[in-house]
């Protein structure tokens, strides 16, 4: 079987969001995920555009000339369009949160080679209706995330052709109300599909479980949203600007701090952990973990 998975920063050790990748490192990272029978959208998270106009050019080349360029089916870029709150934007520099602007997704896609297949966002920044509008025009999907929408913008995205939810569950301050919350929100949003990440430490196997049961099966698709130290194992990995510490336990943590910023998941290992912790059989957990989680994103996976 194949997995895909639409959401990587980084493996084996390899930075995806580093200026100064080569050729011989992006290889050993898509090398790694071949092995490991993965596609994926190469990720790339906040930065100022012009560096991230930089990188996508850089990457694009690369891959031209790897060996191994067919494992990425694509891009996706998560940030800087979301939101700058306290809490929500995560491991993602506040500072550098602004609201979408179709002439630098322009600049971008060029730089891409027009791969940009998925922008997560906020949608409650001015403008991200036509945004979204015009990305879906284009054949661009959105995503939800790191965001505080409150209904109203939630209705006004999906209108226009917002299709996903994010890793859902994650990129929220550590309290909430109990009702009223963005979780809740989207759970009960059956025309997004939900992207959750199976790892045990993002999502508690229980709260997984509970989640997932707020949606209709076939709106539920796995990711890891990993960075470097996914198949590399415990030790110190770069994810763009943060220097981050990854332990026995296998979480990615700054130094000194408690919060998570991506994973050590890979996803042959989310696919074992969506039958553990969820009981679902093979043939589901392989559908969410590949050919549905590639769908969602206008891939064909085989």
């Amino acid at each position: 079987m194949i997995f895909f998975d639409h959401q990587v920063n980084g493996f084996a050790g390899v930075d995806f969001q580093q200026p100064e990748l080569g050729a011989d490192a992006l290889d050993r990272a898509l090398s790694a995920l071949r092995a490991r029978e993965t596609r994926i959208l190469l990720t790339l998270i906040t930065a100022p555009i012009e560096q991230l106009e930089r990188q996508f050019a850089r990457l694009e080349l690369l891959l031209r000339d790897s060996a191994f360029g067919d494992v990425v089916a694509g891009f996706h870029l998560e940030g800087p369009y979301l939101s700058p709150l306290a809490g929500f934007h995560g491991a993602h520099p506040a500072e550098l949160m602004k609201a979408p602007d179709l002439r630098e997704f322009d600049r971008l896609q060029a730089a891409a080679g027009g791969r940009l297949r998925l922008v997560t966002l906020a949608p409650e920044w001015p403008g991200s209706t036509p945004f979204i509008r015009e990305l879906t025009a284009r054949g661009v999907c959105t995503s939800i995330g790191h965001s505080d929408a409150d209904n109203a913008a939630i209705d006004e995205a999906i209108d226009a052709g917002l299709r996903l939810c994010t890793h859902l569950g994650n990129g929220v301050p550590g309290q909430l109300p109990r009702h009223d919350n963005i979780m809740q929100r989207l759970l009960a949003r059956d025309e997004l599909v939900a992207a959750f990440i199976p790892d045990g430490i993002h999502l508690p196997p229980a709260v997984l479980k509970n989640f997932v049961r707020a949606k209709p099966r076939d709106r539920v698709i796995f990711t890891t949203d990993c960075m470097a130290a996914a198949g590399a194992g415990p030790g110190r990995y770069s994810i763009g600007r943060l220097s981050m510490e990854v332990g026995e336990d296998g979480v990615v943590r700054e130094p000194g701090k408690t919060n998570f910023a991506g994973s050590s998941l890979t996803m042959d290992k989310a696919y074992a952990n969506v039958q553990r912790f969820l009981g679902w059989s093979a043939a589901d957990a392989a559908a969410a973990c590949g050919e549905r989680a590639g769908a969602a994103v206008g891939i064909s996976v085989s």
